[in-house]
């Protein structure tokens, strides 16, 4: 894969995000690791929303394996009060799903929902699932929120659910909390880094920056992946994610001189895109603080 960012012609794929997926599932067809289609996913994107696209997708794909990557899924946990599973009000009972999600990311776009949903509580604790649902089933209402000034090819949505009928083969193993939710903050950090990375390197050999850039950014992806091979819940990984995304700050400050060798319109998308790299900030601190406490509690 290494190789493949550094030979591989890194032309752009389609400005529309449908074709862009399209033409980004042929071309990484044979390869495994998740964490590798999202870097080369970043390769070919001609701006920083379609490669959060490829990082989001496939940071999904390496929680839950059988979902594939054949159509882009969206994860649709918030409620009003948050996604603490205390705040998970959305129930699922009797094979029927009833609820209301927000900020659902891609919501708009996705063609599948995966809904985190209550089953009940059990010794104090709400219990919970996660529910695959067509987003054009009965019952399912998907309702665009207003738009971010940054990214807008990443819609959120909110998302009603009434009544929508839930087959056994529709609830996916595991915990709702335990196997998805709270191990998927980390995940998809890795992912989209990745997946950011390897969209930099791209820009990088489009408008010949100076060598050392790239293998600054090659350093930084090689990184990336070998912690997407350690446990997400772990606190050591965390403390390495954290110096992770320290390294990634500090590159991109170096980077920034050379933009002005970038074409116009690419520019101006990464000055009015930078910013989606600052979102979730607090909780990536508070995240590398609680590492901290465990390993030295």
């Amino acid at each position: 894969m290494l190789e493949r960012l550094l030979r591989e012609d890194p032309a752009t794929f389609a400005s529309d995000l449908n074709g862009y997926w399209t033409q980004h599932r042929k071309h990484v067809e044979g390869v495994a690791r998740p964490i590798d289609r999202a870097v080369l996913g970043g390769l070919h994107a001609d701006r920083v929303g379609f490669a959060f696209v490829a990082g989001y997708r496939n940071a999904l794909c390496a929680l839950a394996p059988a979902l594939g990557d054949d159509e882009i899924v969206a994860l649709s946990a918030t409620e009003v009060g948050g996604n603490h599973p205390r705040a998970i009000h959305t129930r699922l009972e009797n094979g029927r799903l009833n609820g209301r999600k927000r900020w659902t990311t891609l919501g708009g776009r996705a063609s599948s929902l995966l809904v985190v949903a209550s089953i009940g509580e059990s010794e104090g604790r709400n219990r919970l699932r996660v529910v695959r649902v067509r987003s054009d089933q009965k019952g399912v209402r998907v309702m665009a929120m207003t738009e971010a000034p940054f990214v807008p090819e990443i819609p959120h949505a909110e998302i009603t659910l009434d009544d929508v009928e839930v087959a056994d083969a529709d609830v996916l193993p595991g915990d709702g909390y335990d196997a998805y939710l709270k191990p998927f903050r980390t995940v998809e950090d890795l992912h989209v880094h990745g997946a950011l990375l390897g969209y930099l390197i791209g820009v990088a050999r489009r408008a010949s920056f100076p060598r050392p850039v790239i293998e600054e950014l090659m350093s930084l992806v090689a990184s990336v992946r070998s912690l997407t091979e350690e446990d997400p819940l772990a606190a050591a990984t965390h403390v390495a994610l954290a110096g992770l995304l320290t390294q990634a700050h500090f590159a991109l400050e170096r980077v920034e001189p050379h933009w002005s060798l970038v074409d116009p319109d690419t520019r101006s998308r990464w000055q009015r895109d930078r910013v989606i790299l600052n979102v979730a900030g607090k909780a990536r601190d508070a995240r590398r603080e609680a590492a901290w406490r465990t390993l030295q509690g």
